[in-house]
């Protein structure tokens, strides 16, 4: 296999950049948002927000005075979580059956992917009926990103480029590579894309709305991951493919896992390496949030936690109230949507990162000298990221789910025809809720891990804590609040 010489410019990669924001901002809209009607548009009482919350204050409490003083327990209990007795084995899945499952699944969504693209650019331009609009957003996005939060990521398996790369790959008769992946660039180009894709393609412009636009930004986008592919390999869609790092990290929430039968973990991202049996596992749900992460990851989880919480509050009025006051105040025009979007990313960021310098200096890690204390926490907020992705948006997801048949002319089906509203509240707040004191733990267990006594850990912990709960607050407040029009 011939590999070339190749050189990533920084002022052509910052003239791309900014070509693309231009480009994002002139299709900007006060609030895109979600495009799928729901029945659950209406926003939790204010009397659930103040339980929501209160729930959220008195667990971290009890979390926070449950483990003090127990440093040599919390090392034992993260032993153990970090080990395979702390997951459960609930079935085994033969060799037999791994592989045309992993081709059934990875045929079907290339398929449904190719439809979506041939009918956003030839079909109904009406999004009601368009498998692109349909399909992609709800379905994909946010649908895929649910299996995630509960499984493990299935993306190695589904991802379309995956798929093309790998018949590539066979035609070639070796893996298909020119150069190396550079190391510096880490998972960096995951982040940029992540906020482009997600944070402004998807929230602040008509794009979800327009079957044609959804279809060129994912032909963009997949173009884009095929010639990476081709240029870095392998790792290029590790690293570099957005949607694969997102899926990644929501996966280390998964309660159920499936492991390779041969002593080892298999994450569910991987489970198309390697032959053998699979076991799917039950495995307590802060286990996989105790290891750090890079730097870039890091900022990743964060942007996901703002982004995540920054489609919610768009459709506020307190949003749309923000947005005209700054159009008028600076006399912008649809861009205010992108400048508010990334004042308040930098801001969650700059906040993150003082949160992380203050626990660096009670945090002394012995087993990862190296690692900062922004990489050591940062796997310690998704699960506030997992739980608000579900609540904000399995409605959104099963109801695009049940919208597919109608772009075949077929009648849309609900769902969720069952779930009286008030249910949907309370599953709203719970998984608010249930994901902070999963997130709490983790901090709990990582901060007796790398603290030298018992004090540290309590004095590290604290603000990590205060910032978990901000973030918490903050996403009941979003849920309680209208959907403006």
């Amino acid at each position: 296999m011939r590999r070339l010489s190749t050189r990533v410019s920084p002022r052509g990669a910052a003239v791309f950049a900014a070509l693309g924001v231009v480009g994002l901002a002139l299709l900007s809209t006060p609030a895109a948002a979600h495009q799928v009607a729901t029945r659950f548009e209406s926003p939790i009482p204010l009397s659930w927000l103040f339980l929501g919350a209160g729930a959220t204050v008195g667990l971290t409490a009890v979390v926070l005075a449950g483990g003090a003083g127990r440093k040599s327990a919390a090392r034992a209990f993260s032993s153990r979580t970090r080990g395979a007795s702390a997951a459960t084995t609930l079935a085994t899945v033969p060799s037999s059956l791994v592989g045309p499952v992993r081709v059934a699944a990875g045929g079907t969504f290339f398929i449904a992917f190719v439809a979506a693209l041939v009918h956003g650019a030839t079909g109904p331009s009406a999004p009601s009926t368009n498998l692109a609009t349909l399909f992609v957003w709800p379905v994909w996005f946010k649908g895929v990103a649910l299996v995630a939060v509960v499984v493990g990521s299935p993306w190695r398996v589904l991802s379309p480029w995956r798929t093309v790369y790998r018949w590539l790959c066979l035609l070639e008769g070796d893996e298909v590579r020119l150069a190396e992946y550079p190391d510096r660039l880490g998972e960096w180009p995951a982040v940029v894309g992540y906020v482009l894709l997600v944070g402004v393609a998807e929230n602040l412009t008509v794009v979800p709305s327009q079957p044609s636009l959804t279809a060129a930004v994912v032909a963009g986008y997949a173009l884009s991951m095929l010639v990476g592919g081709v240029v870095f390999g392998p790792t290029w869609f590790d690293r570099a493919d957005p949607l694969a790092v997102l899926y990644r990290l929501l996966g280390r929430v998964a309660p159920l896992r499936v492991l390779r039968d041969d002593g080892g973990e298999g994450h569910s991202d991987d489970s198309d390496d390697g032959d053998g049996d699979r076991r799917v596992v039950l495995r307590p749900p802060w286990r996989g949030c105790l290891a750090p992460v890079s730097a870039a990851a890091a900022a990743f989880v964060v942007a996901a936690v703002y982004t995540v919480s920054f489609d919610g509050f768009s459709a506020s009025p307190e949003y749309r109230g923000l947005f005209y006051g700054l159009r008028d105040a600076a006399g912008l025009g649809p861009e205010a949507s992108l400048l508010l979007y990334v004042v308040g990313l930098a801001g969650f960021l700059a906040v993150f990162a003082a949160v992380a310098r203050f626990v660096s200096l009670h945090a002394r890690d012995d087993e990862s000298p190296s690692a900062s204390a922004t990489t050591t926490f940062a796997s310690t907020l998704l699960p506030i990221a997992a739980a608000y992705e579900v609540a904000h948006n399995y409605g959104y997801a099963l109801t695009g789910l049940g919208a597919l048949p109608s772009a075949v002319g077929m009648e849309t089906v609900d769902p969720l025809f069952w779930l009286p509203l008030p249910a949907f509240w309370l599953t709203q707040v719970a998984m608010v809720v249930l994901g902070h004191v999963v997130a709490v733990v983790a901090a709990d267990v990582v901060s007796r891990r790398v603290a030298p006594d018992a004090r540290s850990a309590f004095v590290s912990h604290a603000p990590l804590s205060t910032l978990m709960v901000g973030y918490t607050v903050l996403s009941l407040w979003i849920i309680s609040r209208p959907v403006a029009v």
